[in-house]
């Protein structure tokens, strides 16, 4: 099953940060598919500097590139976004709503340090940071 890399993971990834979602990185890496979001690839590449360009997209040829955004995960993304508004709660950013509704969709586990990702879920995001069993399961 790949697991999908939410660009807050990447960023600390490339930092050199140790965080739990880094160290979970690097135990998958290697060990399970790990795909890589268009969108999430347009974030990364907008917010390096010039001179990071090479080492991240040499990093990032390994990994498969999905697209995440169709006509399908467009309207589903619309109608989770109403159904957690109904809830009282906002998704602060039309993207995240898009990565998670993907997942939910593709029934891929999101590796993310993004509490904007939590409500989601109760609408079936599996989270990628949990142990390695409960990945497999």
């Amino acid at each position: 099953m790949p697991v999908l890399v939410d660009t807050s993971v990447w960023i600390d990834f490339f930092r050199g940060y140790a965080t739990p979602q880094v160290i979970r990185l690097k135990e998958l890496l290697g060990q399970q598919e790990i795909v890589l979001g268009d969108l999430i690839l347009a974030e990364i590449l907008q917010g390096i500097r010039e001179h990071e360009v090479a080492r991240v997209e040499k990093a990032f040829a390994a990994f498969r590139v999905v697209p995440l955004v169709g006509e399908a995960v467009a309207r589903q993304s619309a109608t989770n976004y109403r159904a957690l508004r109904s809830r009282g709660i906002t998704v602060r950013k039309t993207i995240d709503c898009l990565i998670a509704t993907w997942c939910i969709r593709n029934r891929t586990p999101l590796l993310h340090s993004d509490h904007d990702f939590l409500p989601f879920v109760n609408l079936g995001l599996l989270d990628a940071g949990s142990s390695r069993s409960d990945l497999l399961s």
